[in-house]
């Protein structure tokens, strides 16, 4: 009986082993099936990974080249805002020589003020005698010309209202320049 029990022992165990074999080989065709979709779906990433891999290698030199570009550009512009800035130094330094000869002429006019308005009075007297000089030169002329013409047609005619004599004729002692002697004067002390 033992040995029927040793071979019913041996003859399931033999089952056994058969059904985990056919289990195993079942288990194993499924993960192969599995491992198979697994590679399959990892060749299509990595060509996909590869396509991704070349687009960026592409975009990265594009990119590069942009930088690159942006970078010359930069330095010109940068040469631009140093002219102008230069241009604002200069344009600040003429500004302030502008300042510094506005406040020496200020400083020089307001301490030559009075000499500043001699000038221009005696200036102005000398214009007043310079033309009432002109004006009596003007109707000595005429006068000239009207004892030049009285001569020859040796007429006694009315002397003509546009001529007027030497006594008319206001001369260097007259009351406005008198006055102006008299404001220099004045101005002077």
């Amino acid at each position: 009986m033992w040995e029927i029990m040793l071979y019913a022992a041996a003859l399931i165990a033999a089952i056994a082993l058969l059904i985990i074999c056919i289990v195993g080989a079942v288990v194993l065709l499924s993960v192969k099936k599995n491992l198979d979709h697994v590679a399959n779906t990892l060749d299509g990433v990595q060509g996909q990974i590869q396509g991704i891999t070349r687009e960026s290698t592409d975009l990265l030199h594009k990119t590069n080249r942009l930088v690159e570009d942006v970078q010359g550009k930069s330095q010109k512009v940068n040469s631009v805002f140093d002219a102008v800035n230069g241009l604002g130094y200069s344009v600040q330094n003429l500004n302030h020589s502008v300042d510094r000869v506005t406040n020496s002429v200020t400083h020089n006019v307001s301490k030559n003020e009075d000499q500043i308005s001699q000038v221009v009075q005696w200036s102005n007297v000398a214009m007043e005698i310079a033309d009432k000089w002109q004006n009596r030169r003007n109707r000595n002329n005429h006068m000239n010309q009207f004892k030049s013409n009285n001569n020859q047609t040796k007429n006694d005619t009315a002397v003509n209202p546009e001529y007027t004599t030497v006594d008319d004729v206001n001369d260097v002692n007259s009351p406005d320049i008198d006055r102006i002697h008299k404001e220099i004067n004045d101005k002077e002390k």
